[in-house]
């Protein structure tokens, strides 16, 4: 049975159209007749059957479709483990991770894993926090990182760092050994304040500020990285955990701004997990060596 000829069924089976099915393979027409002919010989059923100009499954190519799915996808995850046998791979983890925890620390810690660990292939998928659990739960990721805490009894959410939240500022050219201090309330009386770049503790922190500040303005953000570029640019400013915008203050291209007024809230990295082998527990373990 060629898997040719199990591609052209699947693509036809979702399409019910010979001529879409030859468009999203760029195959010709009379190919794919060939190949569902040829496909239906070898089973010995008829997968489709003619309604005026319209195919439609028969019930044989109903029952057939997950056979189809289950031995392509045997079929490629056979290649891929071969794949990984020539590479000098054992063993392979697959990890979701928000893109938060992505572009902050996380490039130097898997540089430095792959290297500890050469028989261990790794597989990155970012997400949004909410389809990390989703990942986690049907085992199409092994382990997942994720700054929003899961609360799910078939898996387990472990509290890994926790990072303070400060008030980030653009740098205004002033001179920070001569300069007076930043007056925080000052600057966000005067500035738009970026909110919702985190998933956890924005609207705690919003309630606690109007009451400080009742004619605070804001301007809502999805991601950190663009919230950062806004900060710079002179947008606004934000609270952000302290890690997201390491290097930025080290280089002085943004600023902190103590807030004493304002009790301020730590942002938490959590691992999720449905099973714990040993490379999770490696993984871990590695990964507790930096802060996230």
């Amino acid at each position: 049975m060629d898997l040719k000829w199990l591609h052209t069924f699947i693509a036809a089976a979702r399409h019910e159209n010979f001529r879409k099915t030859a468009e999203e393979l760029f195959i010709s027409q009379p190919t794919v007749t060939v190949h569902i002919k040829l496909l239906e010989e070898e089973i010995g059923s008829a997968l489709f059957e003619r309604e005026g100009r319209k195919i439609i499954l028969t019930e044989a190519g109903r029952k057939f479709i997950p056979i189809a799915r289950t031995m392509i996808g045997v079929y490629e995850e056979g290649k891929a483990e071969m794949d990984r046998f020539r590479q000098g791979y054992t063993q392979k983890l697959t990890l979701a991770m928000s893109p938060l925890i992505a572009e902050s620390i996380m490039p130097y810690v898997l540089k430095k894993f792959m290297l500890a660990y050469p028989n261990i292939e790794i597989s990155v998928q970012v997400l949004d926090s909410i389809k990390i659990s989703e990942s986690v739960l049907s085992g199409e990721v092994d382990l997942g990182l994720s700054r929003s805490e899961i609360k799910n009894a078939e898996l387990t959410c472990r509290p890994l760092y926790e990072d303070p939240v400060i008030l980030v500022v653009p740098h205004d050219g002033r001179d920070s050994e001569t300069a007076p201090p930043l007056d925080a309330e000052e600057l966000l009386m005067n500035h738009y304040l970026i909110t919702h770049n985190h998933p956890e503790y924005w609207d705690g922190l919003l309630r606690s500020l109007r009451l400080k500040i009742p004619t605070i303005k804001t301007m809502a953000v999805s991601q950190v990285h663009v919230t950062r570029r806004f900060i710079m640019e002179g947008l606004g400013i934000s609270f952000l955990p302290s890690s997201t915008v390491r290097r930025e203050l080290l280089e002085g291209r943004l600023l902190e701004a103590p807030c004493p007024f304002l009790h301020l809230p730590v942002a938490k990295t959590y691992a999720i997990l449905k099973y714990e082998s040993e490379k999770e527990t490696q993984f871990l373990q590695f990964l507790s060596q930096f802060r996230l």
